[in-house]
């Protein structure tokens, strides 16, 4: 009798009718200024991602919070999340009326990122103002060590680690009045590029501009070395070898 009003109990239970569960709270972006009010949270946070890659920082770059402590995504209080806001506005103002306006475009048309500049760089510095900084604050030693360093990390695609690069910092420090530096950067370059004549061209002619003759001298035999054509390597070597 009682394991028939266990069962009768049980019975009862089963069937009783389950009582409904409120749906859980639809999800909603907070202080979305820039996103429209609607998007949803997986759309906000591949954009979010997008943005950690091409400047190869975290969300604590922007966010409020990091390192064990919950970020809080809807604050405003640093400042880099108000810059990212007028980063977008511009990029919406390149890529829809800028580029729009040209009359002739590529295609498929071609338009920019936050990548296209920082690649992976949270301040998108070009090789040349990054070396020029070191330069001014730290010295042409520390210059040429810390264009060695990155120069380890070719396959990043972060810097242009191309020639002329450092041939136009090295225009930059002249410029600026800067030859020896501009020299020291030049034979780095020489270095890395050992078939440019230009290099020892450009060298030549800073050693003639600081009247060291012998020196220039021999910066342009070394360019007609490796170009034998080279226009102004012949011209000057010709002026200042009929001293």
């Amino acid at each position: 009798m009682r394991r028939h009003a266990l069962c009768l109990a049980f019975a009862i239970v089963v069937a009783a009718p389950v009582a409904a569960q409120p749906p859980a709270a639809a999800w909603k972006g907070e202080n979305l200024q820039y996103f429209p009010k609607d998007t949803t949270r997986p759309v906000l946070i591949q954009r979010m991602r997008e943005f950690s890659f091409a400047l190869g920082v975290r969300c604590e770059h922007c966010h409020v919070g990091g390192e064990g402590v919950p970020n809080v995504f809807p604050s405003d209080d640093k400042i880099a999340k108000v810059t990212a806001r007028a980063m977008l506005r511009m990029v919406d103002q390149i890529n829809n009326t800028m580029l729009a306006s040209l009359p002739s475009r590529a295609e498929p048309r071609v338009t920019v990122g936050c990548a296209t500049c920082h690649r992976g760089l949270a301040l998108p510095k070009s090789l040349q103002t990054t070396l020029l900084e070191v330069i001014d604050s730290k010295g042409v030693a520390a210059a040429v060590a810390r264009y060695r360093e990155l120069r380890g990390d070719l396959g990043s695609g972060t810097y242009n680690f191309g020639e002329w690069e450092i041939n136009e910092l090295a225009r930059r420090l002249t410029e600026a009045g800067k030859t020896a530096a501009a020299i020291a950067m030049l034979e780095m370059n020489g270095e890395y590029y050992p078939k440019s004549a230009d290099i020892d061209f450009t060298i030549g002619e800073l050693h003639r501009g600081r009247g060291e003759t012998d020196k220039a001298i021999a910066r342009y035999r070394e360019a007609l070395a490796k170009a034998p054509n080279h226009a102004g390597a012949k011209r000057w070597l010709s002026e200042l070898t009929k001293q």
